[in-house]
Parts: C-alpha cells; sequence; structure tokens
C-alpha cells in the first residue's frame, strides 16, 4: 500500500508573489482537463481561454512551439505541455496531489505516462477506419485496463483514500466511455471490476466533472461522427 498524498514541506515552494494565471486550452483536450483539475484540487485561482485548434491564432503559436495545448500562462511567461504543467503547479501551489516520498511519486508519475498511452490508444479506436482496425484497439485497451486492474487495491483511488494526480490523469480517460457506453458495448471494464469501482469514483468528482463544460458530451459526439471512422458509422443510427 502506497503512502497518501501529504504535504510536503513549505520550504520547497515558491515563496514570491503569486502571478495571474492563464489557462489556454480547447474544450475536448483531455490534457487540459488535467490542469484544470488540478487547479481546482488546489483552489488555485485562473481565467481559462478556450481556443479553435484547427484555426490556431498567432498568438497562441508564439505561446506554444509544439501547437498545442494546455498552455499555462504565468504573468509573461508560458509554460507548455500538461505534464510540465502538473509539476510546476506541485512544486508552487499548496495542497499537493503527489506522495510525499520519492520512490512513490516516481511510480505515479509512471501511471501518468501509462494513462497517456491509453489516451493514445482511445485515438486510435475512434480513428479506425474499419472494423478490423477497430477491434484490435478495443483489444488493446482492454489488455490495459486489466494491467491497471492489477495494480489497483480495494480503495476509492488510485493510491488510497487520497485523491492524486494519476486519480487526475484518469478522470479524462473514463470520460470518454461515458459517451462510449451510449454508442455500443464493447465489453471494456466486464473482467475489470476494481477499475469500474475507480472509474466511477473518479468521475463523480467534484473536480472531475467541472474540468469540461456542460455541453462535453454533445461536442465530443460531433467530433466523433465527424472522424468518418468505423465508430462513426456506429453512431449513425444512434442519437445522444
Amino acid at each position: 500500500m502506497f503512502q497518501n498524498v501529504q504535504q510536503r514541506p513549505a520550504e520547497n515552494r515558491e515563496t514570491a508573489a503569486p502571478q495571474p494565471l492563464t489557462l489556454i486550452s480547447h474544450p475536448l483536450c483531455p490534457y487540459v482537463q488535467r490542469a484544470v483539475i488540478s487547479l481546482t484540487e488546489k483552489s488555485v485561482g485562473f481565467r481559462r481561454v478556450d481556443i479553435d485548434l484547427a484555426n490556431k491564432p498567432d498568438w497562441f503559436l508564439a505561446l506554444s512551439p509544439l501547437g498545442k495545448t494546455p498552455v499555462l500562462q504565468v504573468g509573461d511567461r508560458a509554460v507548455f505541455e500538461s505534464a510540465v504543467i502538473l509539476e510546476y503547479l506541485e512544486e508552487t501551489q499548496a495542497n499537493p496531489l503527489h506522495p510525499a516520498d520519492p520512490l512513490d511519486r516516481a511510480e505515479h508519475r509512471s501511471w501518468i505516462e501509462f494513462g497517456s498511452s491509453l489516451l493514445n490508444d482511445i485515438a486510435g479506436l475512434y480513428n479506425a477506419p474499419d472494423e478490423t482496425t477497430f477491434t484490435l484497439k478495443a483489444e488493446v485497451i482492454g489488455r490495459k485496463f486489466e494491467t491497471v486492474e492489477k495494480r489497483l487495491d480495494e480503495e476509492p483511488f488510485f493510491a488510497g483514500k487520497t485523491f492524486s494526480l494519476v486519480d487526475a490523469a484518469f478522470g479524462p480517460v473514463f470520460r470518454y466511455f461515458d459517451v462510449f457506453d451510449r454508442i455500443g458495448t464493447f465489453d471494456t471494464f466486464d473482467h475489470t471490476p476494481k477499475v469500474s469501482l475507480w472509474r466511477g469514483t473518479v468521475s463523480n468528482r467534484r473536480s472531475v466533472k467541472r474540468a469540461v463544460s456542460s455541453d462535453y458530451q454533445e461536442r465530443l459526439w460531433r467530433f466523433l461522427l465527424d472522424r468518418r471512422s468505423h465508430l462513426s458509422l456506429m453512431m449513425a443510427d444512434r442519437r445522444l
């Protein structure tokens, strides 16, 4: 059993006067959601600005050399890449979401990367052009959740009773399945009862719910329909 998340010593944190935070985001970006969840859990005030990634404004490209969201503006400086943003918030804000122990913390970072690989697999699933590719992608996702199942204990969150950054990273993963479940039965969680319970607990977390707008599911539905993929064909005769 891993230690619950603990407050790390105050001397490790930034002592300078706080600067205004602006999160540059896209309404559907799962990596943006991670940053929003962290900021909310830490009770940090911030301004959110959504952009159209299909028509990126010049000012955004000046801030984000990779052209991706999220970007966190700290005063007049920009931090890009979600993993870096999460670590910056851990180093500068109260209410840490990482464990205090260095090895526990490293293991949590590893599982966050595992969650990122699942997001890539999910993108492969909804972009799969045919049934064969779709089935293969679904099987990969199912096996990865079986790997997670082996790591989980009978606890509400990943590391016990306290919400951590791993939970924040998997919240956007689970959110996709709220829509997928309306399209068809993919048996994704049939053999992972602990993952199913974890999914329910994380999905009902206030910070996770508020990481997206009220019309998120409608936006995601339209986005998936526009993929012209096998999943899009499955959606054609269904409504959200």
